[in-house]
């Protein structure tokens, strides 16, 4: 039996298996490879890289550390994590596992505009579609910006980069906007234009990203998509974990959840979604975990 079993191999999860494989503990490690931070051209929020640093890289260089101090990595997807009398029971596509306790560390996705995955991850790469503003804003420094949603959380974000650019505009991405007279007024009043959807036809024309809109073809420098995400914390609420209406997990300042030896950190729990603030929360749930095994029977063997 593991002494912790971690699903989801992004920042929050790969800190625990470190500082987990550091306590001496047994510990499985179970990754999908879908991260977000795989996603990443180059991060400039992280401390300790002044230049940056890729997100494949970043994970790399965590899986390697995290092996060195024995944690083993499965290249599995988890479909069920069951509470049984001793633990868990985690099972995978074609095996199971016993552990004594479970880090859900499964993160988020985002939702994608409706374009081609090659092109989509060519535009990524090169930081002409970007997700997260809080993490690479600054990139977008008085550059021309798109913004692909409507209602409060297009707004919310078209807000957030005007603080970076005075060309904001934010474009629906079905049809006509649903703005209510507070977001058309606050838009309104920042400056950011709004242009109606559906929009489509995305390609990389001249450097940049261009796409079809009702106001015809418009180009920008970076298009942010703000089309919400999934929380992937369905393997926690269907072994009966609590979860507040968005499906973040809830967890105390422990990061456990409401089953005992269930824990969770990163994006799957409400919070700020970056890199620093889910290695955080990754050590903190590892340290507990520790604390919380020594007192069942004593650690190393």
């Amino acid at each position: 039996m593991d002494d912790c079993i971690i699903i989801g191999a992004g920042p929050a999860g790969l800190t625990a298996a470190i500082y987990l494989g550091r306590f001496h503990l047994r510990i499985r490690l179970f990754d999908c490879g879908t991260s977000r931070a795989a996603l990443i051209p180059r991060t400039h929020n992280h401390a300790g890289y002044p230049d940056g640093i890729k997100g494949t890289d970043l994970l790399r260089r965590m899986r390697e550390q995290a092996a060195h101090f024995g944690a083993c990595r499965e290249e599995h997807r988890v479909t069920r994590i069951e509470p049984i009398d001793a633990g868990f029971r985690v099972r995978t596509e074609d095996s199971e596992w016993l552990t004594r306790s479970v880090l859900l560390a499964t993160g988020v996705e985002n939702y994608r505009p409706d374009m081609d995955e090659r092109l989509h991850d060519q535009a990524l790469a090169r930081g002409l579609i970007r997700y997260c503003p809080i993490c690479d804003g600054y990139e977008a420094t008085d550059k021309r910006i798109g913004v692909i949603g409507t209602s409060d959380h297009g707004m919310r974000e078209a807000l957030f980069l005007r603080g970076y650019s005075a060309d904001v505009t934010l474009i629906a991405p079905d049809a006509a906007h649903d703005l209510d007279r507070e977001c058309q007024s606050a838009l309104d009043d920042a400056g950011i234009a709004r242009i109606d959807g559906p929009c489509g036809g995305w390609a990389i024309e001249n450097d940049r990203i261009a796409l079809d809109t009702a106001a015809g073809r418009m180009m920008f420098d970076t298009v942010y998509p703000a089309l919400g995400s999934r929380i992937r914390s369905e393997l926690a609420v269907a072994a009966g974990a609590d979860a507040d209406d968005l499906g973040c997990l809830k967890v105390d300042s422990h990061q456990r959840t409401s089953i005992p030896g269930l824990f969770a950190a990163g994006d799957v729990v409400k919070g700020l979604d970056q890199i620093s603030h889910a290695m955080g929360q990754g050590g903190v749930a590892a340290t507990s975990i520790r604390n919380m095994l020594s007192g069942q029977r004593p650690i190393r063997r």
